[in-house]
Order: C-alpha cells, then structure tokens, then sequence
C-alpha cells in the first residue's frame, strides 16, 4: 500500500515538473527562432549553389570570362553576394539566439515575479532595443526578398524559353546579357534560340538546377520575413506584460513599505502603553 502511494507520488511530482518545464518555455519565441533558423539557412545555402550555378552557366554558354585585376565585374560582385550571405548566415543566428535567450528571461521574469529574480528598467530597455533591431531587420529582410525575386524571374523566362522552345523555333529571340547588366555594353555575350549553345544550356541540368535553387532562396528569405513578424509580436506582448508587472511590482513594493510602517507604528505605540502601565 505504501509502496503504490509512493510510487503515485513520484508519478505526480513528475508529472507537475514536466508541466512546469512545459509552461515556462517562450514558446511564440521558440517558434520564430526555429523559422528564422530555416529560412536562413534555406536561403543562405540555396542562394550560394545558385550563385555558383550562375557563374558555370555564364562561363559555359555565353563565354564570359572574368576579367583579370580589381576590375568589378559579374563574377566579383557573385563573390561579394556570396560574403554577404555568409555574413547573413553568421549575424542571424547569433541575433536568433539573443532573442531566444530573452524570451526565456522575459517568461522567467513573468513568472517568477515575486521571486529572486526582479524586473529592472535594464532588462525594459533591452527588450525595446531588440523590438527595434527586430524591425529594422524585419525591413532588411523584406528587401532581401524583394531582390531575391528578380533572378527568379530572370531564370523563370530562361526557363520558360527552354519549356517552349518548340513553338518559339521559327521566332529568333536572344539572350543578351547587356539586357541584365550582366556584362558592358561593348561586350556581345548572348544566346539565341536555335542556336548549339541554346539547346545544350536548355538541355543540361545547370539552368532547371540554378532556377529552383532561386526559388528556394525565395522562400528562405520570405520565412525569415514572417519569423521576423513573430519576433516583433513576441517582443511586443514580452515588453507590455514587462511594463504592466514592473508596475505592479512598484506598487507591491510600496504597499509592503507601507505595511511595514504601519507595523513599526503600532509595535511602538504597544511598547509606549506597556511602558505607561508600568
């Protein structure tokens, strides 16, 4: 009998534990940190195989070669968007783990609020100052995403060329990388339709290869943007809960002082008759 009490014991300690352990975890930033974590590293490792993807096909099909010295060419600035995508890699996950530390203080602080852990105008501030690195980069990534989307439909009419290469057959229509910017205006780079080179670029696996990766790198950067969304609602609703508890901290603080007084006021005025009586 004792042993089956125990052991229902043991099961309902662990059982308050786990849901204490469940209950205490931020979970709206939880969630966005692990949406931030895909989409960067969608759009970090699929925009890299496409830039790379770029350069075979530009150097394969339209014969561009990169030109010798410090000279910013198509190739210099792929290997600049390929440093900035390393950066991006590196930054957001260090600022993901800020604001899932953060969370975790915040919900501590909530629930703890009576506890040793007190709520200071420093930790107010730095939620504030995460709220607004949270929606600069909020903008940022919406620009990512809007410049993300232009190889998508540069490589899509490619793409769409290829897929109907039949009915376009009697049309010549080209390529020209002058269009793009991709090259100077006194370079002639360009690929027309019926030609060798058009039909083996159509025909090989860079072009379908390179022009989903692109795609993928969309939507990377668009799941950054609605993590970036979360962060900013979760950062709001931890900076109002913080504001309303730190005031009501303030007001316990002072209703204990009070009390306190009024303690001390009457403990001196017993010991003031007690000395009377005597």
């Amino acid at each position: 009998m004792e042993e089956n009490m125990d052991e229902s014991q043991s099961q309902k300690g662990c059982k308050e534990c786990c849901e204490r352990c469940v209950g205490s975890l931020p979970w709206a930033s939880l969630i966005a940190t692990i949406l931030l974590y895909m989409g960067v590293a969608l759009f970090c490792g699929c925009g890299h195989e496409a830039l790379s993807g770029t350069v075979t096909i530009l150097q394969n099909y339209f014969e561009v070669i990169r030109a010798p010295g410090d000279v910013l060419d198509v190739f210099t600035i792929i290997d600049i968007l390929k440093y900035i995508i390393y950066g991006l890699a590196a930054g957001f996950f260090v600022f993901g783990v800020l604001l899932l530390v953060e969370g975790f203080f915040t919900t501590g602080a909530i629930r703890d609020l009576y506890g040793e852990f007190k709520i200071t105008a420093c930790g107010r501030c730095l939620t504030a100052f995460l709220m607004v690195l949270a929606y600069l980069f909020f903008l940022v990534w919406l620009g990512v995403t809007a410049f993300t989307s232009l190889p998508v439909f540069m490589y899509y009419n490619v793409w769409s060329m290829c897929q109907n290469a039949s009915s376009v057959e009697g049309a010549n229509l080209c390529l020209d990388l002058r269009q793009f910017g991709a090259v100077t205006i006194s370079e002639d780079r360009k690929v027309c339709t019926g030609s060798e080179k058009f039909l083996k670029m159509c025909e090989s696996n860079e072009l379908d290869l390179t022009f989903h990766l692109f795609v993928c790198a969309l939507a990377g950067a668009g799941a950054a943007v609605i993590a970036m969304v979360h962060f900013l609602m979760a950062l709001a609703a931890n900076w109002g809960y913080l504001k309303d508890a730190s005031r009501m901290q303030k007001y316990e603080d002072i209703k204990s002082k009070e009390e306190q007084e009024l303690h001390d006021i009457h403990s001196t005025r017993s010991k003031e008759r007690l000395n009377a009586y005597t």
